[in-house]
């Protein structure tokens, strides 16, 4: 089996949080994960927000960074391309009015290229949770 990660997962890999045993759980069933090439930006923007919220110390944030850098090797990485671009504004134009911004559009057009295979989706965004299950994609 698979599994698409989207960023907010991603970070309970890396920082104990609410879920974060579950997903580590979830992922056991699990030989490959994919991400979206816009995760190497948004975990970086994480961690340093929470730097700025004094819920971690900027060395730590840095070696949680670097830590996730080495294991890039790990993850099969979705390119953002101009198909995926393409794909993204569809659900834009579609799902828009109901609160899909620009970054979780490319999170969502990511994970529907997995979309004919048996992949488990994973997401703490609670849209998103909501546009996986309308997609018939099978989350956790």
């Amino acid at each position: 089996m698979i599994a698409f990660l989207d960023t907010s997962s991603l970070i309970k890999l890396y920082h104990k949080e609410q879920n974060s045993e579950l997903i580590l759980q979830n992922l056991q069933l699990v030989n490959t994960i994919y991400l979206s090439e816009l995760a190497k930006l948004e975990f970086r923007s994480a961690f340093f927000r929470k730097v700025r919220t004094k819920d971690i110390e900027e060395a730590k944030a840095k070696a949680v960074i670097s830590l996730f850098e080495r294991d890039s090797v790990k993850f099969e990485w979705i390119n953002i391309d101009s198909m995926l671009i393409d794909k993204a504004k569809d659900l834009l134009f579609k799902y828009g009015k109901k609160g899909l911004r620009t970054l979780d559009s490319i999170q969502f057009a990511s994970v529907l290229i997995l979309q004919e295979n048996d992949c488990l989706c994973f997401t703490e965004d609670k849209l998103l949770q909501e546009l996986f299950k309308d997609a018939n994609l099978k989350t956790y």
